[in-house]
């Protein structure tokens, strides 16, 4: 019995170690087939199946993209408005869910209910735009990116599950001890909430870095304020033309050897990802934790 026992106890870490290696092969391979045609020749590129390292290096898709000055500048207000969004989003949002954890609080149930029939009852696109371009008149504006993003229903109610999830003695020692209730938030409630507020950090950045569609709504005619994402995505769409320019012209096809939309693509995907990737890692530790606490619950 033993004999079995042990052969059990043996065969389950090893079968699931090769499950996982198995699985992780599986998710970083198209990561890492990115980042090959990103540095590939783009003449080499479109014989395709290039594998985890490319067959003939090139840097010229990085250089395309790089050698536009206007690239820093999206980078700059991608990179701006992520900090200022989450900061902010975190900001209010926390303190919003604080306010409405309190049971003492008469209206706490009404006001939720009514944030969370805006999460289902959404007035859809154009009055989204018709609100922000004509009432708030944010249209070509830095503001556009940070005023309506600086509040999320379902962050809150994550936050608030979270925050009623902590022991309700330690609100009432400091109360007793003549804390108020911005201070049980700031010096108790607030520091006790980092693994939430560390995972819907990490929500509302990648949100916020990602997100080219508010550039195209209400800054498309503006260029100072063209987001990275948005600014990659015009490059994008100019390396299409220009590949199927080259087809006709000797010039831009002597061009397209040297950088095809398939490389173009790849490398601005790179770009893209690595600011996330590089934040991830100080974050992870908090990410389980906080999904798992704050999962929503009444």
């Amino acid at each position: 019995m033993k004999t079995k026992k042990v052969r059990h106890d043996r065969i389950f870490p090893t079968v699931n170690a090769i499950f996982l290696i198995l699985l992780m092969f599986v998710t970083l391979y198209p990561v890492l087939n990115t980042v090959a045609y990103s540095f590939s020749d783009g003449t080499d590129a479109l014989r395709g199946n290039i594998g985890l390292w490319p067959r003939v290096f090139s840097l010229e898709s990085y250089k395309t993209i790089l050698s536009d000055k206007a690239v820093y500048q999206a980078a700059w207000i991608s990179a701006s408005k992520t900090v200022i969004i989450t900061l902010l989003n975190l900001f209010w949002t926390s303190m919003l869910a604080y306010c409405l954890s309190r049971r003492e609080y008469v209206l706490r149930k009404f006001i939720t209910v009514i944030m969370v029939l805006t999460m289902y009852v959404n007035a859809g696109l154009i009055p989204n735009y018709l609100l922000i371009s004509r009432t708030l008149h944010l249209s070509n504006k830095y503001l556009v990116y940070i005023i309506p993003t600086m509040f999320s229903c379902f962050n809150m109610i994550v936050i608030r599950t979270y925050i009623s999830s902590l022991p309700e003695a330690l609100i009432e020692s400091a109360r007793i001890d003549g804390a108020g209730d911005i201070r049980v938030f700031w010096q108790i409630i607030f520091p006790l909430c980092k693994p939430v507020l560390a995972t819907v950090a990490l929500f509302v950045a990648v949100g916020s870095w990602n997100s080219w569609f508010d550039t195209y709504l209400y800054c498309g005619q503006k260029k100072d304020l063209y987001s990275l994402q948005y600014l990659l995505k015009m490059k994008l769409a100019t390396t299409q033309a220009s590949a199927n320019a080259a087809k006709t012209t000797a010039d831009a096809l002597q061009t397209l050897g040297q950088t095809t939309p398939i490389t173009i693509r790849c490398a601005i995907t790179v770009i893209a990802t690595v600011p996330i990737l590089i934040v991830y890692p100080f974050l992870q530790k908090y990410f389980v934790t906080g999904i798992a606490l704050g999962s929503v619950k009444e």
